[in-house]
């Protein structure tokens, strides 16, 4: 079979060819970038583009065999990182002659721009965090120039030689740059030097961007270990939990974690998601031990662990009470649309409404409260909190059941919410025979999700979806089951 990138290949020749030629007839490189002749940079670059589209149609990548498609990918790379450093060379310019110094004679108020990045993105079209990265790598790694006019080496002559040749991609360019950068005056020049040659070199033969940022940062305490207490206190002083706003029906927040609480936070995440952590309910020869087929991306899980982490710091017996209570979220629905499983409610400083689902759910684990408001406003009456499951009729379901009940899922018991099995809006009463614990995601999809809960006897019995279990077959889980299954094995 003829290799369908061959033939681009060709394509690709003649292009350079004739770029050739046509470049034999000006006298120099510079008069050929020159702004005077008109006409000259676009028709290079068309020409590169034109060659560029026959790749694309001559090249089908669904067509292309496994080891034909290994190569095609990391020929594409290398070609957009030749691109890219043209790109960073471009925005760093622009950068350059728009410095604040020169005022309304700098580029960028020239051509109507408040800062360069602005005007980067609007000859672009990408954003001005995407422009003012570029600009910032794009200055580390460009030719300086001496007050005399001479030409200097760039601030990372290694790294920049690796780009400009299209063997380092952007983002590793940009890890040596961000450890390597801020200690160059607190370190010997020669290890200096040692250290970019070195990590410059582990990233062309085959270190990702993720090993080259790790070893940097390596690279980093070893030049300058008296660095580390500075910048740790520098974090200290900038970290901060930002709420942003609401889009979309999302509330989105801008965290700046100190290095130790990220891992906390990692820690306890991982505990939840990690496919390591087995069912502590099931056997391994149980058809259900594999659990749901959990559709969820690794986003969402790490959301939905996020939000079973809060409910267990909100139930802690530690943490700070309001109006001598722990402090409770408060949810407004309208009646009618509760009984009628419709519309909307508020939570309490909140804009966007939240979906009948999360009213259900929040009444479920925290019980409801009756109010009546008169035409303009005006308490009416307000009846007692209706009962919630008890700390200690918690404590006894989470000892029986030992996690969330939903065979192959991870979330502890401690993390989990108590869901009333029948449901207490019919009539079903807050006791232990009536409570399972579910984590955030299964209490939130148990009516959608196609698992189904019954008590027996005290014990909670699940029923699989039907594309899991086809049979309907009703099983007894908890922890409780577990133990006495272990002790019966140890028995024989």
């Amino acid at each position: 079979m003829n290799s369908p990138i061959a033939q681009p290949d060709a394509a690709l020749q003649t292009a350079a060819i004739g770029s050739a030629a046509e470049s034999s007839e000006r006298p120099s490189t510079a008069s050929r970038l020159d702004s005077s002749v008109p006409g000259t940079i676009a028709e290079r670059f068309d020409a590169l583009a034109g060659a560029l589209d026959d790749l694309l149609r001559m090249s089908d990548v669904r067509n292309l065999d496994d080891e034909l498609l290994m190569q095609a990918t990391p020929a594409v790379e290398g070609l957009g990182r030749k691109v890219d450093a043209l790109r960073r060379v471009c925005a760093a310019e622009v950068d350059e002659r728009s410095p604040k110094g020169l005022g309304a004679e700098r580029l960028s108020a020239r051509k109507g721009c408040r800062t360069p990045t602005e005007l980067i993105a609007r000859l672009t079209g990408v954003s001005e965090a995407t422009a003012s990265r570029r600009m910032n790598l794009g200055a580390a790694l460009a030719i300086r120039g001496s007050l005399n006019g001479e030409a200097l080496q760039p601030r990372f002559p290694r790294t920049a030689k690796a780009v400009a040749a299209g063997e380092l991609g952007e983002d590793a360019a940009r890890a040596i740059v961000a450890a390597l950068g801020g200690i160059r005056d607190r370190s010997r020049p020669e290890d200096w030097a040692v250290a970019e040659e070195e990590l410059v070199g582990s990233a062309v033969d085959g270190f990702t961007a993720d090993q080259t940022k790790v070893q940097a940062n390596v690279w980093k305490v070893a030049l300058d270990p008296d660095g580390v207490e500075p910048e740790a206190e520098d974090a200290m002083r900038r970290r901060c939990l930002v709420r942003l706003g609401t889009r979309d029906g999302l509330v989105r927040y801008r965290m700046d974690l100190m290095p130790e609480i990220f891992g906390k936070l990692e820690q306890a995440i991982a505990a939840v998601v990690s496919p390591k952590s087995a069912p502590v309910f099931l056997s391994d020869a149980d058809p259900l031990a594999q659990g749901d087929r959990d559709e969820r991306t690794s986003g969402q899980k790490r959301h939905d662990a996020f939000a079973s982490l809060v409910d267990a710091a909100a139930r802690s017996a530690d943490v700070a009470s309001m109006g001598g209570a722990a402090p409770t979220v408060l949810v407004t629905v309208d009646e009618r649309d509760l009984v009628a499983g419709r519309g909307a409610g508020w939570i309490d400083r909140v804009d966007e409404p939240i979906p009948m689902a999360a009213i259900t759910q929040f009444a479920c684990a925290g019980g409801m409260q009756k109010l009546i408001l008169g035409r303009e406003g005006e308490i009416v009456s307000l009846w007692s909190p209706e009962r919630c499951f008890t700390s200690q009729q918690r404590r006894a379901i989470a000892v029986r059941d030992g996690g969330c009940v939903i065979p192959g899922c991870r979330v502890p018991a401690g993390w989990c919410e108590v869901h009333h099995v029948w449901e207490h809006s019919r009539g079903g009463p807050t006791h232990t025979d009536n409570g399972v614990t579910l984590c955030w995601y299964h209490h939130r999809s148990i009516d959608t999700g196609g698992w189904s809960i019954r008590m027996r006897n005290g014990v909670p019995h699940v029923r699989a979806p039907g594309w899991l279990d086809p049979g309907g077959t009703w099983r007894p889980v908890g922890s409780a089951r577990a133990r006495k299954r272990r002790r019966e094995v140890e028995r024989t």
